[in-house]
């Protein structure tokens, strides 16, 4: 129940003025230009009122009271409305912290000259929408079906399907749900645009995460790899540390027994050095050796020249025995007997030359030249003995001369040849006294010079095997540096956990062939860590993380949407039929109503409402959706049959028949879903005096549900009226209210 109302600077308003409504019906009254449909505009700003047009002004300056002669103008303009809360009708659709537990519901608006415009209930500041769903709650819609005007009564008539549609569920109160119906599209709008939000930035992250995704997989596993190389590489440094160390060790000392062994060597060898004199000594028998072996050779190589001019005295022996036979025939008996010897005695002298040249007896060639030398004397005493058969011839002369001179010589090369020969004896004497010397000493430095050589052999032996060793200590050095440096890079790769190594003690015999396993399998699985990136991929882990966190968390949040975009769907569609449901049953009511009204006004006839469908109009000449696509809408169209009359059409009715039918059907509106108030501005104002009676019979029957609030200048309604407000305009420029009761408002009626 509305109980009040106080203006304070609202148009011509200019000073505080409060109308209290405690009767079923209130008219206000006054002459033209006193401002009483201020009182109307004033409950339509209080109540939320937009539309500049409906409030007759142009700017929000236009509703403050803009001064006179004696009042100045506002800087603001404020209109409270007040209202029984006893049954606690008020309520709000949503929590929004403001308490309604009161037994009065005040709300007020300001208006500001700058446009500001604020809106409080009970003293709680508040939004405009709040206001209209708190009004909403008690029937009062934001159409204003609740303040008629004599304008806007046929407006009803005038307004298409659609519209009175919407000014018909406002008045069923219809209006809330039409709230909760565009709140819930309106969060379905925002649940779809945040769903395609929420795609939008997984379908935006999605690559990334599938990349994220793979490098994480490398990274997990190349920690897996990195683990399992920690464990190869704590067993292989340990291992190949020990082997180093170990076999440095063992080649060191190897290689120092084989120096200690070539040391022993080397000074035996020294020893041999010390008795070079022994040696030089065999030299100089050898070379003493070799000296008379040259004597020897030399003088045989005199014995053959001698044998060699011995076989010149035979030659020219023979050649005298040619020149004899020259000789006289009776002197060649003598002769041939000489010659005969001769030449015996030169075969035997060859075959004495060729046995001394053929002997190396020294002995048996003495004998041989005495032999010879014999001969040659016996030869002598012949030639002697023939000298005188020689001396008849000049050339035996010459012969015997040659003889002598031959004789002479074989002397001489007999005495040099004896001489030769006992050299050589001596030398052979000499010469088998050194040999005697030589093989003892040849013998003793045998076994001497093979056990220098074996020495030797020995030294070259433990020298090769030094030189091996040192090879293998070399080998070791640059696996012990590849060591330090697979270390270090294995520090890099896993971290200084790996030198943990020096303080693990390893008894385990070492397998050289097991080392190199683990060798290859350490390259296999760096190759294998490095093709995966090798970094620990903490950062990526935990960016993939978050990554996948957020993810989640908008999945969760699409499917959250999506489960609420389902229940807000099926609010809408509950909603939507709740609407339909109330809105056919409204109508079925209105209709009812609206009869009895219009036959009321009319005396009879028939009107009614019907539902009624049309195609919405595409929204372009280019929109190419098939007829049956475009989506429907249903409307309200009104149906007249006056009495005694073919009058059906709203258009052919007359301006009173129109005031009346519109009247009819706000009333009957009213009385289906009554609002606490009803204000009716001049509706009356075409009525004729017995259609006035009329009008207020069902201002009585209407009041019974709402309270109703007429202004007019229709003396038949004022009589309806238990209070009349008599607005004037003062001295001051500025409106004033004066109160008339049931009585005295009957009286101001006749």
């Amino acid at each position: 129940m509305l109980k009040s109302i106080e203006l304070n600077g609202f148009k011509s308003f200019a000073k505080k003025n409060e109308l209290f409504f405690n009767t079923p019906v209130t008219a206000i009254v006054g002459p033209n230009g006193s401002g009483k449909s201020n009182v109307v505009e004033s409950i339509r700003f209080v109540l939320g009122e937009q539309s500049m047009k409906s409030l007759r002004g142009k700017s929000s300056s236009d509703l403050i009271f803009k001064g006179s002669k004696v009042l100045s103008s506002p800087n603001r303009a404020k209109v409270s409305i007040v209202f029984d809360n006893k049954d606690k009708k008020f309520s709000f659709s949503e929590d929004l912290n403001i308490s309604l537990d009161f037994n009065e519901i005040v709300i007020a608006r300001e208006v500001f000259k700058d446009g500001g415009s604020t809106y409080t209930i009970n003293g709680s500041e508040v939004r405009l929408k709040d206001i209209n769903d708190l009004l909403s709650s008690v029937n009062i819609g934001s159409s204003g079906h609740h303040i008629i005007s004599q304008g806007e009564a046929d407006r009803l008539l005038s307004a298409s399907i659609k519209e009175r549609r919407e000014m018909i569920e406002d008045a069923l109160g219809l209006k809330s749900y039409q709230y909760k119906l565009k709140e819930s599209e309106r969060r379905l709008e925002k649940s779809i645009e945040n769903l395609k939000e929420v795609n939008i930035q997984r379908r935006e992250i999605a690559p990334h995460l599938k990349f994220l995704k793979k490098q994480v997989e490398k990274s997990l596993e190349a920690k897996s790899v990195r683990e399992e190389l920690t464990s190869l590489y704590a067993q292989y440094l340990a291992l190949e540390s020990h082997y180093i160390k170990n076999t440095k060790q063992d080649l060191t000392n190897q290689i120092s027994v084989l120096k200690g062994e070539l040391s022993v060597v080397e000074s035996s060898l020294s020893s041999y050095k010390n008795n070079v004199s022994e040696d030089e000594a065999e030299v100089e028998l050898e070379k003493n050796v070799s000296e008379i072996n040259n004597k020897i050779a030399e003088i045989r190589t005199r014995v053959d020249e001698l044998i060699k001019e011995e076989a010149k005295i035979s030659a020219f022996i023979e050649i005298e025995k040619s020149n004899l036979d020259k000789y006289s025939k009776t002197e060649k008996s003598e002769i041939t007997i000489y010659t005969t010897k001769i030449k015996s005695f030169v075969d035997s002298s060859k075959e004495i030359l060729q046995k001394i040249n053929k002997s190396s007896d020294t002995n048996e060639i003495q004998s041989l030249v005495k032999e010879l030398l014999g001969k040659i004397e016996r030869e002598v005493e012949v030639y002697y003995k023939g000298e005188n058969i020689l001396e008849k011839d000049q050339v035996l002369f010459d012969i015997k001369e040659k003889i002598a001179n031959l004789s002479k010589d074989i002397s001489t090369y007999a005495e040099r040849k004896s001489k030769f020969l006992k050299d050589i004896e001596d030398l052979e004497s000499k010469k088998s006294a050194l040999y005697s010397g030589f093989q003892s000493m040849q013998s003793s430095n045998l076994e001497k010079e093979k056990e220098y050589s074996d020495k030797k052999l020995k030294k070259q032996e433990l020298e090769s095997k030094i030189t091996l060793i040192e090879r293998e200590i070399s080998s070791v050095e640059e696996r012990e540096t590849s060591f330090e440096e697979e270390v270090k890079e294995g520090s890099i790769l896993i971290g200084s956990s790996i030198l943990d190594y020096k303080n693990k003690k390893n008894e385990e015999e070492i397998d050289k062939e097991h080392l190199t396993a683990l060798k290859k399998d350490l390259e296999r699985l760096k190759i294998k860590l490095e093709s995966l990136g090798g970094a620990s991929g903490e950062d990526m882990e935990k960016e993939y993380q978050e990554t996948l966190t957020r993810d989640q968390y908008l999945e969760k949040e699409s499917e959250d949407i999506e489960n609420s975009k389902s229940q807000i769907e099926d609010i809408i569609k509950e909603t939507k039929e709740i609407i339909e449901e109330k809105f056919q049953e409204g109508v079925n009511d209105i209709n009812k109503t609206f009869q009895e009204y219009f036959e009321t006004m009319f005396g009879g006839g028939r009107a009614f409402l019907e539902v009624v469908t049309e195609k919405r109009r595409r929204r372009s000449e280019e929109d190419e959706l098939e007829q049956e696509d475009v989506p429907l809408e249903k409307g309200i169209d009104i149906h007249v049959n006056l009495p005694q009359k073919k009058v059906k059409e709203l258009m052919m009715l007359s301006g009173g028949e129109r005031s009346l039918t519109s009247i009819a059907l706000l009333f009957a509106i009213s009385s289906v879903n009554p609002p606490p108030f009803i204000v009716l501005d001049e509706t009356d104002a075409a009525l004729d005096e017995a259609n006035s009676r009329r009008y207020g019979d069902m201002l009585e029957k209407l009041s019974k549900h709402s309270q109703l609030i007429v202004v007019t200048h229709n003396r038949e309604t004022m009589s309806r009226a238990q209070v009349l407000y008599g607005v004037t305009l003062g001295s001051d420029g500025g409106s004033r209210l004066l109160t008339v009761q049931f009585e005295e408002a009957v009286k101001v009626a006749k």
